[in-house]
């Protein structure tokens, strides 16, 4: 049968038959109506005395578990959220900047070289007119074009700074030169291309979990991390939140100690935010095994 839509007291009411603590139920509507009895769930979840089982769950919660616990960790992932976001932007920026002025500078006579065959596959070059689609309505390359009117693309230099996250990782693996990837994932301190294509993949991932408000504290990548230079992960664990966290940090010092520093700060400044709520908050979040143990 299907569920029907209920109202906030119904809501209430299920939440403490479940064992959930409310108390303020004039606090709890509030919160209801901001965040949303779905997403509110969501965050509830970790507290379930069968987590992290999805199959056959009570949603019986464990002893102690307010309703506050839950809105406290919504926040926490608010804030988190809001840290990656601006320092992803940087890596994107690193990335993209370093990408452009290698391969541009090493292929000088062809200045769109992202379509020549003798640098990227053809199948890149088969899909590139589809993604210059959306780039060529940006202002910059409309002015290029009624310049230069007979050029099908506008340079790299130009064009590469529209291209999305995905079509920086997709232009990076279809390079066609072994010299050219390891040129650039050596100047980020990988020495294997594979590894390197597997940490760009784990970021552009991350950007796009926090860009479409996803959930980040109980994180699970549907690929793992590969071992590397940004650290060894444990088999069963390869692929939450810490150790993406563990990426964005190596990236992030190759690019800037002091953004590196930063960073963690801040990451660790709102995850003790979080634990001043209580000790339940603290023992969930390390069952989760989901941030990682920043130092200031």
């Amino acid at each position: 049968m299907t569920k029907r839509a209920t109202t906030l007291d119904e809501q209430i009411a299920l939440l403490r038959k479940r064992g959930v603590e409310i108390s303020s139920e004039e606090k709890a509507k509030e919160c209801l109506l901001d965040i949303g009895y779905y997403r509110l769930c969501s965050y509830l979840f970790p507290f379930e005395k069968s987590y992290p089982c999805l199959l056959n769950r009570t949603h019986e919660m464990v002893a102690g578990t307010k309703l506050s616990d839950a809105v406290a960790l919504y926040y926490f992932d608010f804030d988190l959220r809001n840290i990656l976001n601006r320092y992803i932007s940087r890596i994107e920026v690193a990335l993209r900047t370093y990408i452009t002025y290698t391969i541009s500078n090493k292929y000088r006579n062809s200045p769109t070289w992202f379509v020549n065959p003798n640098v990227m596959s053809a199948a890149f070059i088969s899909n590139f007119d589809d993604i210059y689609q959306t780039i060529k309505k940006k202002s910059v390359i409309k002015r290029h074009h009624q310049k230069y009117v007979n050029d099908k693309y506008a340079p790299a230099w130009k064009t590469i700074e529209f291209m999305t996250f995905g079509n920086i990782e997709s232009l990076y693996v279809n390079l066609n030169n072994l010299s050219d990837k390891l040129e650039i994932c050596r100047h980020f301190g990988v020495n294997q291309t594979a590894i390197f294509e597997n940490y760009i993949k784990t970021i552009r991932i991350l950007r796009n979990t926090c860009a479409h408000g996803g959930i980040l504290f109980d994180l699970k990548l549907p690929q793992s991390v590969k071992n590397g230079p940004a650290g060894h992960f444990p088999r069963l664990s390869s692929n939450n939140l810490s150790c993406t966290l563990q990426i964005v940090d190596f990236f992030i010092r190759t690019i800037s100690i002091n953004r590196q520093n930063e960073m963690r700060s801040l990451i660790y400044n709102a995850r003790s935010k979080l634990y001043k709520q209580n000790i339940l908050l603290e023992d969930t979040l390390k069952k989760t095994a989901g941030v990682l143990q920043y130092q200031k």
